[in-house]
C-alpha cells in the first residue's frame, strides 16, 4: 500500500517516543501529555479513484488494529471526503492514543513502568532533588532498578560523608561492594553532582577515572621512580626506588646533578654517573616534584623527545624549575639520527608560546611546527644511540 501510515508505523512512532523517555517522564514531572496524536501517511485523492479497494483494505488494517478492535491502543479519527467517482467516504487522518495505559499495553511495557515506579517513588522518598534527573533520564532509572536500593545507599553515604579520604574499598555500605561502585562509576556522578554540595565536589576531576578524587576518596597515588646512579650514595643497598612526592620533597640526597627523562626504559639504562641521580616515568606528571626544593640546588637536566609536544613539556618544567637545561635535545642531535625519524601526532602537537626556551631551542622549536625539516618530524628520546648519551653525561 505504497507509504501509507500501517498498523507498525504506529507502534515504531510510539516506540520512539519510549525510548525518548516521553512515555515514563510525565510520572514524576506530573504533566499529562495525552492524547497523543499521530497524523497519518494516507492516501491521496488520485489512490481513491484509481484504488479504492486497496484504500479501503488499508482502512480495515488499520481498524483491526485500533483500540475499537482490541480494547486497547490507538483510536482512528476520521474525515469526511468527496470523490466524483467514489462518492463520499471517511478516511483516517490520525492515529490517537488517549491514554498513558493505551500506550504501555500497545508497547507491552506495563511491567516496566511499575518497576520505573518503584524505583522512582524510592529515590523521591530519599532525594526529592532528583526528580529532574528522573525526569530527563527515565530509562537509565529503569536501566538499574533492580538494583537502585543500592545505589540510593551509596548516595546516602556519600552524602553522609562527604570527602570521607578513604580508599574505595573501604567503604561500609550494606550489600555493596566496591565493584559495584566501579561499575556504576558514570551513573553514580550523575547522581551524586545533584544531590552533594559543591563543596563536596572536585570540579577538576572529570571523567569515571577521576569518580574517587572528584568525591574526595582516596586514589592510588602517582609515585616518584628514581635510580641512584653512584653506588657510593645507595640508600641501605638500594639503587632504584619509587617514593610518594612527599617523601622525594624531603629527601636530603648528597648528589650534584638530576635527570629527568620520559621513558621509563631510559632510565633503567642510564648509565653511571658520579654524585647523580636519574628521574624518568612521569610524563605529564612532572608536576610532582614541584614541592622537592632541593632540586633547584642541583644541576637539573630534562631529556625528552625533539618534537613540539617535547618542547611544550620542556617549556612547562621550566615554569618550576627555571634553571633546568636540556639533554639531547639539540639541532646536532636531530640531525644525527635522521634515518630515525618519525612523525608526530597531529593532534598532540603543541600549539602554545614556549616563552621558556632558550633561543637555540626556540629556533629549533619553530623549525618543527612550521615543518622546515620535514612533515610533523619527531626524534623519540629512545631512538637517541646510546653513545650519544654517554657523550652527553660529565666524564
Amino acid at each position: 500500500m505504497g507509504d501509507w501510515t500501517d498498523t507498525g508505523d504506529i507502534h515504531a512512532w510510539l516506540q520512539r517516543r519510549w525510548n525518548a523517555g516521553d512515555i515514563l517522564a510525565p510520572r514524576v514531572t506530573g504533566d499529562d501529555p495525552y492524547p497523543l496524536e499521530l497524523r497519518l501517511r494516507r492516501p491521496k485523492a488520485a489512490d481513491v479513484t484509481e484504488r479504492f479497494g486497496e484504500v479501503m483494505d488499508w482502512v480495515r488494517a488499520l481498524q483491526a488494529g485500533s483500540r475499537s478492535a482490541l480494547g486497547y491502543g490507538y483510536e482512528l479519527t476520521f474525515e469526511t471526503r468527496r470523490s466524483r467517482v467514489q462518492g463520499e467516504h471517511r478516511m483516517p487522518v490520525a492515529g490517537v492514543v488517549p491514554s498513558e495505559a493505551d500506550a504501555l499495553r500497545l508497547l507491552r511495557r506495563g511491567a516496566e513502568a511499575e518497576r520505573f515506579q518503584r524505583a522512582a517513588d524510592i529515590t523521591l522518598a530519599r532525594f526529592p532533588e532528583l526528580r529532574a534527573w528522573i525526569a530527563r533520564r527515565p530509562l537509565q532509572l529503569l536501566e538499574h532498578a533492580d538494583v537502585w536500593e543500592r545505589v540510593i545507599a551509596v548516595l546516602d553515604w556519600f552524602q553522609a560523608h562527604p570527602r570521607a579520604g578513604l580508599y574505595l574499598r573501604q567503604l561500609e555500605i550494606p550489600g555493596v561492594d566496591s565493584k559495584f561502585i566501579e561499575q556504576r562509576r558514570g551513573l553514580l556522578t550523575e547522581l551524586l553532582d545533584e544531590i552533594l554540595p559543591v563543596e563536596a565536589i572536585d570540579p577538576q576531576a572529570t571523567g569515571t577515572r577521576a569518580f574517587a578524587r572528584r568525591y574526595g576518596l582516596r586514589t592510588d597515588r602517582r609515585l616518584i621512580r628514581f635510580r641512584i646512579l653512584d653506588s657510593a650514595l645507595y640508600l641501605s643497598g638500594l639503587s632504584d626506588l619509587s617514593v610518594l612526592p612527599e617523601e622525594f620533597a624531603r629527601l636530603a640526597l648528597p648528589v650534584e646533578r638530576a635527570f629527568v627523562t620520559e621513558n621509563r626504559i631510559n632510565g633503567l639504562a642510564f648509565p653511571d654517573c658520579s654524585r647523580s641521580i636519574v628521574i624518568f616515568g612521569l610524563g605529564y606528571g612532572l608536576d610532582t616534584l614541584g614541592d622537592a626544593s632541593w632540586l633547584h640546588a642541583v644541576d637539573l637536566h630534562y631529556w625528552g623527545d625533539i618534537d613540539t609536544h617535547g618542547f611544550g613539556i620542556l617549556n612547562r618544567f621550566r615554569a618550576t624549575f627555571s634553571e633546568a637545561r636540556s639533554m639531547l635535545m639539540d639541532r646536532a642531535t636531530l640531525l644525527d639520527h635522521r634515518e630515525l625519524w618519525g612523525q608526530e601526532d597531529a593532534d598532540k602537537r603543541y600549539r602554545g608560546e614556549p616563552t621558556r626556551l632558550t633561543a637555540e631551542e626556540r629556533a629549533l622549536f619553530e623549525d618543527l611546527a612550521r615543518d622546515r625539516l620535514g612533515e610533523r618530524v619527531r626524534l623519540e628520546q629512545e631512538r637517541v644511540n646510546f653513545g650519544a648519551l654517554r657523550a652527553a653525561l660529565p666524564d
